[in-house]
């Protein structure tokens, strides 16, 4: 996924920056209002993370002007704006969620992960499965396939950028394990459990040795 990062102090910029690209996310940056509003008039973008203090202009006029192009990308809103006004206006303005100063790593990746499904629409088929964003369900043949927790997580981060390699402490992380030992054990373990799981449906996990994993078509299906 493509996402533009409008964001003017360089220590955030830099560090939600890598947090996006190990999830797997392209991000393009921008650190004043002016610039993110230029980018968003000329290219594509699947999520907006916006911060409100901008120079040269301000979020809340940066939101303003991209809903009046009626671009319907997802926005997430950073601010140290902590009022209820405050969050009531940027929501009003067309924003989709808000995050106030300082926040937790984790609940910022999983927010991205919940407007990027809500931008990507009801369902995703790969082969001959059938991904349910809001529902976080899986069909094969409209027949539903039961996934344990830990099973479900990694397959929606593998399913929002299929093709693209996620790094296996990307899904330690997203699996529960701080541990880096530990973490690369509970990652191989489900990983093994999901790839019988996922069998004959078209799709399969591929290992990128030294690096992660990726959902790949299987070859020879249609």
């Amino acid at each position: 996924m493509r996402v533009l990062l409008i964001e003017d102090d360089l220590t955030l910029q830099r560090g939600l920056a890598q947090v996006l690209a190990d999830s797997g996310h392209q991000a393009v940056v921008a650190g004043d209002g002016i610039h993110a509003d230029t980018l968003l008039a000329a290219e594509p973008f699947d999520l907006v993370v916006l911060d409100l203090g901008l120079p040269g202009m301000d979020g809340i006029e940066v939101l303003e002007r991209l809903r009046q192009r009626r671009q319907t990308l997802p926005v997430l809103i950073l601010s140290a704006r902590d009022r209820t006004l405050d969050r009531v206006r940027g929501l009003d303005r067309g924003a989709d969620d808000y995050m106030t100063k300082p926040f937790e790593l984790s609940e910022f990746e999983a927010r991205v992960r919940a407007l990027l499904r809500r931008g990507q629409g009801a369902t995703l088929k790969i082969g001959r499965l059938e991904w349910f964003w809001d529902r976080r369900e899986v069909a094969v043949d409209g027949a539903m396939l039961t996934l344990s927790r830990h099973e479900i997580n990694l397959l929606e981060a593998l399913l929002q950028t299929p093709g693209r390699v996620i790094a296996k402490n990307t899904l330690a992380n997203l699996l529960g394990d701080d541990s880096a030992a530990a973490g690369d054990n509970m990652v191989e373990v489900y990983v093994h459990r999901l790839r019988r799981k996922l069998a004959d449906t078209g799709i399969e996990i591929g290992t990128v040795r030294g690096i992660g994993y990726r959902l790949i078509p299987v070859q020879g299906d249609d």
